[in-house]
């Protein structure tokens, strides 16, 4: 199993920005441990963040033909982003989508997803364990074809 995994704007920032919201941990404290558990469950993982939704864009459509699964935490641009729905719909790789936070119990405008409609599954509120959750899911997915 190949995953890709996707972060959108200001996750960089983890253990800086809204600790209250989000923790202490930082952003390699998150890609080491999806690292740890693909390395432990055998999968192959390829971790992208970026603050610019063209790039983010660009990275879904470059994953076609190359990987068994996507996980993705759009951040801001799950309530903004059309363009990052229609690049998963063409691309056709099963996605889930992740949150760190509990955005169900956050702000109204955190309660729209452009992307959700398109994804497997959505795991919000579980922290860093939702990434594992994810490619999880997504493998489980796969071995029921």
């Amino acid at each position: 199993m190949k995953f890709l995994v996707i972060n959108g704007p200001n996750l960089n920032m983890l253990g800086i920005r809204e600790p209250h919201i989000y923790g202490s941990a930082t952003y390699k404290n998150l890609t080491d441990k999806i690292e740890a558990f693909a390395r432990e469950a055998g999968y192959e993982v390829e971790i992208v963040q970026s603050n610019h939704e063209g790039v983010l864009v660009d990275t879904i459509q470059a994953a076609y033909g190359r990987f068994d699964g996507i996980v993705i935490n759009p951040a801001a641009y799950t309530h903004t982003s059309v363009a990052l729905l229609d690049a998963l719909k063409a691309v056709g790789i099963p996605t889930v989508e992740v949150h760190i936070s509990d955005v169900s119990k956050r702000e109204d405008f955190r309660q729209i997803s452009y992307i959700r409609p398109y994804c497997a599954k959505t795991i919000a509120g579980h922290g860093f364990d939702g990434y594992t959750e994810a490619m999880a899911f997504l493998a489980g997915l796969e071995a029921s074809k």
